[in-house]
């Protein structure tokens, strides 16, 4: 193609219009005899309340038509909804604590159906601001549960799943959309969830006073007014798993394994350093953690607990120090943060500590934009991608996105690739040195329609 071509097609990529064509409302098909309230736990005050959407494309589906698969899917979700009844419920603020709480009214989920004017293929699936934002993914902020349903021209679809973090978190997202799944193909339900939100604290509470250092008290005037830092590029990549196979070898000296998420990270943590304003001496990078395999033992295990039970880790080093480190110096660093908080009594800790400054929402101050540079990782390792399937076939593409406009630390989520081949889908938010520096890197491939197959 010749350089005016492709100026051309740069310059009609991604020009597209969204037709919304019907909204519904989808309540669940046995709802509870009478309303009630969930009181938000400790550690779900620390979700931020940020709206998390998680995004699945998929090719054309081979019986019947888009209105069938609109019908079929909220068919099964009124039913879904009857065992995950505080999705279809509303939060709102309580009076007397000035916290918000789950009612539990079946007030009912939002179903959007909308229509682009090109094909899957025709999608920028690298640069998510041009492509996502109020077209696949639009918010309304009175459901605590949306879903936007988008056919293509070339009969493809996208499923955008949106959740307030105050219902839950990662896990409890991915148990509710699997449970879904399986509702959708007549089959029995593998997780009875659990809606119990037991976590409590202990009396008197105590904690470590470093907690003080990580975490902070907040309204949320000042989440909604936070400081961006420059972080409002979001960004999909593809990382192939002989990559990722690689950076774990790296890691792994002297007879210690590191695991791939802590290789990633140490990979990312020294690409991070050359893109931070020299002013800088220090960074620091940050990974969730969830609590549930550390906090539920035997007969209490929590693994179908609904709710947030997350906290964060972070390291903190010199940019000169992580200059001279080799990448297993920078996976120990990144190894010992995050087991210093991936254990019951650091939950413990943080769930006292949470109690001891309500009321109010908490936030780790690094999120806040307070604590200098800082990226965070998630892992979704766990998170079904390729057994999301409605009955109509399996996605091409799922992977997590965020709907608002900036933050003040930037984030890569990573997610198993649906070709099932051990690669990756990583999705971030970025400053624009960092998103310069990664395009340019040989293992973070910006995500194409031919990864997809398309």
């Amino acid at each position: 193609m010749s350089d005016i071509l492709k100026e051309v097609a740069a310059q009609e990529y991604g020009k597209f219009e969204v037709n919304f064509s019907r909204k519904s409302v989808v309540k669940a098909a046995n709802p509870l005899p009478k309303p009630f309230s969930i009181t938000l736990t400790n550690l779900d005050l620390l979700s931020g309340r940020f709206p998390v959407t998680y995004l699945y494309f998929y090719r054309r589906p081979k019986l019947g038509n888009f209105n069938a698969f609109v019908e079929a899917l909220k068919s099964s979700l009124a039913q879904i909804l009857s065992y995950y009844y505080p999705f279809s419920g509303q939060i709102v603020q309580n009076p007397k604590t000035s916290e918000p709480e789950i009612i539990c009214d079946n007030n009912g989920a939002l179903v959007i159906e909308a229509n682009l004017n090109t094909p899957l293929k025709n999608l920028d699936f690298y640069n998510l601001n041009e492509t996502l934002q109020e077209k696949i993914v639009s918010v309304q902020p009175d459901f605590p549960l949306q879903i936007q349903v988008t056919e293509f021209t070339c009969g493809g679809i996208s499923i955008a799943f949106t959740f307030d973090h105050a219902l839950g978190d990662a896990s409890s997202f991915g148990k509710f959309i699997a449970s879904w799944c399986e509702i959708a193909q007549n089959k029995p339900l593998s997780c009875l969830p659990d809606h119990s939100r037991h976590l409590c604290a202990r009396s008197p509470p105590k904690y470590q006073p470093s907690l003080d250092q990580t975490f902070i008290k907040c309204t949320m005037e000042e989440i909604q007014n936070m400081q961006m830092n420059r972080i409002s590029l979001k960004r999909l990549y593809h990382i192939n798993a002989s990559s990722i196979n690689m950076l774990q070898r790296l890691a792994s000296v002297n007879g210690t394994k590191r695991t791939k998420i802590e290789a990633f990270s140490a990979y990312v943590w020294r690409i991070m350093i050359g893109t931070i304003d020299q002013s800088h001496k220090k960074c620091k990078m940050g990974w969730l953690v969830d609590g549930r395999e550390r906090m539920g033992r035997g007969k209490n295990s929590m693994s179908n607990y609904i709710g947030n039970v997350l906290s964060l880790a972070f390291a903190e080093a010199s940019i000169q120090e992580l200059k001279e480190a080799s990448l297993s110096d920078t996976g120990n660093i990144v190894h010992e943060a995050i087991s210093k908080v991936s254990n019951e009594a650091h939950f413990l800790d943080l769930i006292d500590w949470i109690e001891s400054h309500r009321p109010g929402l908490m936030l780790a101050k690094a999120v806040l934009g307070q604590d200098g540079p800082a990226l965070v990782v998630s892992s979704g390792q766990r998170f079904p991608v390729t057994e999301v399937d409605f009955g109509f076939g399996s996605p091409l593409l799922g992977t997590v996105y965020t709907s608002i406009e900036g933050v003040g630390v930037g984030y890569m989520n990573q997610r198993p690739s649906a070709n099932g081949d051990g690669s990756w889908t990583v999705s971030a938010i970025l400053w624009p040195e960092l998103a310069a520096a990664l395009k340019d890197d040989p293992i973070f491939q910006p995500m194409t329609a031919s990864h997809l197959q398309l």
